[in-house]
């Protein structure tokens, strides 16, 4: 993958798969150049022997398919950049993928299209779940709520072309203060 927006698009359709009716994702950099991606659910978690082994290419819940790349591709980019991943779920409950990757590393993959791919996630599922967006850096914060959304449009789809259209605008234009177009 060529940037970490597209295993975004990816990872967080582990958690729409996993019936999540909240997925949260988080984006930070810190003042040190090191990105943290979070992405967390309330979706049905992994239990003990599937965590374990969900690292691995050959481990997917997919019937339609004997591997599962998203999760250990991820891995292998933080890896070379000097980060990890780390997994916490419980069966159940959810789960949460943390993400850490060194931004001044040659090896790092730039952010990409956050917004674009947020928006993709929320006109691909346009009734479940609710997806939260978080970004900060030293520059800033901003957060995005499909929740807040939904109350103002009582009933309005949000993959109506407008809504989709005012969506990206408006998560672009909170996201280019906080990362100035670049997350370092």
């Amino acid at each position: 993958m060529r940037d970490l927006s597209l295993h975004l698009l990816d990872l967080v359709q582990n958690s729409v798969r996993a019936g999540a009716s909240l997925v949260t994702v988080k984006v930070s950099a810190d003042e040190k150049k090191w990105i943290t991606v979070s992405i967390c659910d309330d979706g049905c978690g992994m239990n003990k022997e599937l965590r374990e082994r969900v690292l691995s290419p050959f481990a997917t819940t997919r019937t339609t398919r004997k591997v599962g790349l998203g999760i250990p591709l991820m891995a292998q980019n933080a890896r070379l950049t000097g980060g990890d991943v780390t997994i916490d779920s419980e069966e159940g409950k959810g789960t949460v993928l943390t993400v850490t990757l060194d931004g001044s590393s040659i090896d790092c993959l730039p952010l990409g299209d956050l917004a674009g791919t947020m928006v993709t996630l929320i006109g691909a599922n346009p009734e479940k779940p609710d997806f939260v967006l978080i970004c900060s850096s030293p520059k800033g914060e901003m957060s995005f709520d499909t929740r807040q959304i939904r109350q103002v449009l009582e009933g309005v789809s949000l993959n109506e072309p407008e809504i989709t259209a005012w969506m990206l605008s408006s998560i672009q234009e909170e996201i280019e203060p906080i990362f100035g177009g670049v997350i370092l």
